[in-house]
């Protein structure tokens, strides 16, 4: 009876939870809960933190360009990193009080000195004192988490020597390098024995459509929420893979996105990488690509009546004629 008050309106506090809870433990009704072990959730610390640097970092370079528009210097539309060596040189010169165009231009190296006339048009702006002092506030700062950044990442190495091996065969996942492997072993850890399938590590990381029925309706199949640590470290992952030419992610993507979108197309890609993590961490070998014409060899008959069809909506007759060679 008193399972029953826990759930009536107006009678619920965090005792009553607790007690409740203490219940169905009790009662073995309760499952245990993914907790790594020591090393992996001082891992897990640095990673995250990195990982909030390096937004943090993303955010003083958008700063950074929103005040050199508000100058009129254009210097990114010609330089594709105005953080680089070059960049660098010219917006230093700008704090220090350089403002005239052709010796800004002059400081060019490498590749963008064949630029220096279009550079010349690209600095000429109104750089005034207070610019000089928000941009020379930003450069420091952004030294300064360029250096904490190098710091940490090198304390996740020390601290992944251990499991070098599983950062290893994560690498030879498509879209997968090392910081991304760094970042999925901190959150999921090194030992596949406590998710009895990939199918529960997905589901675990929230990256398995969701179950919402009622009446014999399905309400919707969104996915629920899962740590969002490991969502960016895969979401980083599958956005390099479909960019990999020839391989199975990328095919993968390219066959879902016409039908289901960009976000779904790529949450498909997400699972298919959490589950190949899941299976080479268990089995400790790499990762075998399935090749970009996986899903053509799959079932080519399939594939021909496809395109037939396409050409048919097209107005055209088709008459199939198989090769000497695949006859």
């Amino acid at each position: 009876m008193q399972s029953v008050m826990l759930v009536l309106p107006g009678r619920k506090t965090d005792v009553k939870d607790a007690e409740w809870l203490c219940q169905l433990l009790e009662a073995g009704l309760l499952r245990a809960s993914f907790v790594p072990p020591k090393p992996i959730r001082a891992l897990r610390q640095l990673t995250r933190y990195r990982k909030a640097q390096i937004k943090e970092r993303q955010r003083e370079a958008n700063r950074l360009h929103k005040t050199l528009e508000d100058t009129g210097i254009k210097l990114d539309c010609v330089a594709s990193d105005i953080l680089g060596v070059s960049g660098r040189a010219m917006l230093d010169a700008l704090c220090q009080g350089t403002t005239d165009p052709e010796v800004l231009a002059n400081l060019a190296k490498g590749r963008l000195r064949s630029k220096i006339p279009a550079l010349r048009e690209a600095l000429e702006g109104r750089f005034e004192p207070p610019h000089a002092l928000l941009v020379g506030s930003i450069l420091a700062h952004l030294d300064f988490l360029d250096e904490q950044i190098e710091q940490l990442s090198g304390a996740i190495e020390e601290q992944l020597r251990p499991f070098q091996s599983a950062v290893d065969v994560l690498r030879s996942v498509g879209g997968i390098e090392t910081r991304t492997a760094q970042n999925i072993l901190a959150e999921i850890g090194v030992d596949m024995t406590v998710f009895p399938t990939a199918g529960h590590l997905a589901s675990w990381a929230g990256q398995c459509s969701g179950n919402d029925q009622s009446a014999g309706k399905r309400r919707s199949g969104r996915t629920r929420k899962g740590c969002k640590w490991l969502d960016d470290a895969l979401k980083d992952a599958a956005m390099a893979a479909i960019r990999t030419n020839d391989s199975y992610l990328q095919a993968q993507y390219q066959r879902l996105r016409p039908r289901i979108g960009h976000g779904r197309a790529l949450g498909a890609v997400k699972h298919s990488t959490i589950c190949a993590c899941w299976h080479i961490l268990s089995t400790g070998e790499l990762y075998r690509d399935l090749d970009g014409d996986y899903f053509r060899k799959r079932d080519p008959e399939r594939q021909t009546r496809r395109l037939v069809a396409q050409l048919q909506r097209l107005g055209h007759k088709v008459t199939l004629e198989a090769l000497p060679e695949a006859a």
